[in-house]
């Protein structure tokens, strides 16, 4: 009893994450997600996994999705993800996913599903194609965190309605047939959770921005940084100075303090008297050691086939072995007959 109770002290908190594979990873997401993944991989045991499914909401070119599901996957190991330490695999991999996702839907009501900001966001914006897995894509979600157990998600702000939902669906299974899944917390960061758009920078940088000098991916040379910071939009006036007002120099002071790790101090403090032009050369210098290292890194993983295949089916039975354990308690306790 004694060392049953000395092994679930040592067991570590579940964190899971993920992220579409619907076109190259940027900037936003290594400072957003990818640099907290690498420290929760220390503390929590890890599930890192590639949302395939997510991405069929919106119509793929189907070679391009198996083609970016490896990018992605390539760019977490070179973002600092250790395959020895967390588990990395794509969720069309661990078939688990979509059917935890059909015993949640009989607990998720028409109403919450449709006032889902996302969901009215996705559907003008595609309002050509309208689908059921739109509309359904939070329960899906939901599957994707309470499968492994899940103590903690990283969101965004325009994910936080979604852990709601998780939340609600889990307790709601949980007070209907006993306790079965745990109750997942958001993890939001408080700096750098949002890198803006540097030709928008009211709008949050975002990875299908059709204007591709609003976004810094993590695979650009070293040139197309520096081209994208110098036409970077700015404001009126010349000093450099944090100001909600001025949207544009504080997207790239944020930017610039992540990227070097000064305080919004020091930089008003190094860059006062000088302009506009001499404050971007020195973002893009700092922007450039930040994503070198990356891209560099993702281009000789991406060149390994093989390594990068053998690593995605090993963190898939890793998480296989976890979300059946979760399906098979699901399963009997709303009644289905146990597989033999």
């Amino acid at each position: 009893m004694a060392m049953e109770n000395q092994a679930n002290e040592q067991k570590k908190p579940v964190i899971l994450s993920g992220m579409q594979p619907t076109n190259d990873l940027m900037l936003g997401n290594m400072i957003g997600a990818l640099r907290n993944w690498v420290v929760f991989q220390q503390q929590y045991e890890c599930y890192f996994c590639v949302v395939d499914l997510h991405a069929l909401t919106v119509r793929q070119v189907p070679a391009e999705l198996r083609r970016r599901s490896l990018d992605v996957a390539a760019t977490y190991i070179a973002g600092g993800v250790d395959p020895k330490q967390a588990a990395i695999f794509i969720q069309s991999h661990v078939s688990e996913h979509a059917e935890l996702t059909w015993v949640l839907n009989t607990f998720a009501g028409m109403g919450e599903c449709s006032r889902m900001t996302q969901f009215k966001d996705k559907s003008s914006q595609h309002s050509d194609n309208v689908n059921v897995g739109l509309f359904t894509y939070p329960i899906l979600m939901a599957a994707d965190i309470l499968l492994y157990q899940a103590n903690l998600v990283p969101v965004g702000e325009d994910q936080k309605q979604h852990l709601e939902l998780t939340r609600n669906v889990a307790e709601r299974f949980n007070f209907h047939y006993s306790p079965t899944f745990t109750i997942p917390e958001p993890f939001i960061p408080q700096s750098g959770g949002r890198i803006m758009s540097l030709q928008e920078p009211t709008k949050k940088m975002s990875k299908s921005d059709p204007n591709a000098g609003a976004t810094i991916f993590l695979i650009d040379s070293d040139d197309q940084i520096r081209n994208k910071i110098k036409r970077a939009v700015t404001d009126s006036g010349t000093t450099i100075q944090y100001d909600e007002a001025r949207p544009g120099v504080s997207n790239l002071m944020e930017i610039y303090s992540i990227t070097t790790g000064k305080t919004v101090a020091d930089i008003e403090r190094d860059f006062e008297g000088k302009g506009y032009a001499d404050f971007k050369i020195a973002v893009a210098d700092a922007v450039v050691e930040y994503v070198k290292p990356v891209r560099e890194r993702y281009n000789e993983i991406r060149s390994d086939v093989p390594e990068l295949t053998r690593i995605l089916q090993e963190g898939a039975e890793k998480a296989r072995s976890t979300a059946r354990k979760t399906l098979r308690k699901v399963y009997k306790k709303v009644g289905l007959v146990e597989r033999t």
